[in-house]
């Protein structure tokens, strides 16, 4: 039995049941006794907290567009991951005391954690938006499932289903039809640079955070978000020294401060939190997908406050995503 709040990890090989290529046994979680009912149940709704990621994600890269001309992108990194976790430091705090000898004991898997999914994704991801467009951002960020699919095989040798990988593929086909506005010749007009090259990268290195997520050591959600917001800022400071040296200029406004704000929270705090534990639940091969529902999500906002208009292309690109999600995360 494990104290309250800690991870209970099956014994067995992975993330799935030895001997069969299904998705992982999961991992229970025993809550915080003074958690609230409703709190209780959203963190056992896997399938809603990673729709809920996917949706703080969506304006993830166009602010990040937004900021690029504003604020260097290790800076950005810096601001962001140092600003949620002092935000998440009150909540943490217990935890963390508690938790201190398994961090201690497991610093190193922590710290290469802290930088694939935190310091060199985003970083990468934020340079590589300053010479692409979110359009391309976008369009790239949804062959992130294939990257998970990829490290899963690579380092646990978790094989895709044909189901899942169906899915996969039909919610693919629905991020295309939605960027792409439903025709060939906006896709084939698309051109990528090196800003492409870079987010590649960025997804590749995200894609290894996901698949060995697995791997986490037995401590409080806050605890490991905590140590990995922090520790990731910390690994950043001598590349932002470097910009300031080189005197990359912060050019700080209203409304780059509260882009800046929403990033701390929303794709930051929540995102991370709502990812690792639907991760938790359900495997990542099966939660890739969801990642989908970020130009889904994004497009919906559009429409819901820039008075953009609903298109048929947009229908047929939501049914596509939903139904190759519901196929991929099928048992």
């Amino acid at each position: 039995m494990t104290a309250p709040g800690h991870f209970q990890i099956p014994k067995t090989s992975g993330d799935r049941p030895s001997g069969s290529s299904s998705e992982p046994a999961h991992r229970v979680h025993d809550l915080d006794r003074d958690r609230t009912r409703t709190g209780a149940r959203l963190f056992h709704e896997a399938y809603l907290l990673l729709a809920l990621t996917s949706l703080f994600w969506s304006g993830n890269v166009v602010i990040g567009r937004y900021i690029a001309g504003y604020i260097p992108p290790i800076t950005v990194s810096v601001i962001r991951w140092g600003g949620a976790f002092l935000i998440l430091l009150p909540f943490a705090a217990p935890h963390l005391i508690r938790d201190w000898p398994l961090i201690r004991k497991h610093a190193g898997l922590l710290t290469v954690i802290a930088l694939t999914g935190f310091s060199a994704y985003n970083t990468i991801a934020y340079y590589g938006l300053h010479f692409t467009t979110a359009i391309n951002g976008l369009l790239l960020q949804s062959v992130t499932p294939l990257f998970v699919a990829l490290w899963s095989f690579i380092l646990f040798r978790d094989r895709l289903s044909l189901r899942q990988a169906a899915g996969i593929l039909l919610s693919l086909a629905g991020v295309i039809v939605i960027i792409c506005q439903g025709s060939v010749a906006i896709l084939a007009a698309i051109a990528f640079n090196r800003g492409d090259l870079l987010f590649v990268i960025a997804l590749l290195i995200y894609a290894s955070y996901v698949a060995t997520l697995r791997l986490r050591p037995l401590i409080h959600p806050l605890s490991f978000l905590a140590v990995g917001m922090g520790v990731g800022a910390a690994l950043l400071l001598p590349g932002m020294a470097l910009e300031i040296a080189y005197g990359q200029a912060i050019a700080l406004d209203y409304l780059s401060a509260f882009s800046l704000l929403y990033l701390c929270i929303f794709p930051s705090i929540l995102g991370y939190l709502f990812l690792n534990r639907g991760i938790e639940l359900i495997g990542a091969n099966r939660a890739a997908p969801f990642i989908h529902l970020v130009p889904v999500f994004g497009s919906v906002l559009a429409i819901a406050l820039l008075g953009e208009r609903l298109q048929f292309f947009h229908a047929v690109g939501y049914f596509l995503v939903l139904a190759g999600i519901t196929l991929a995360t099928r048992r």
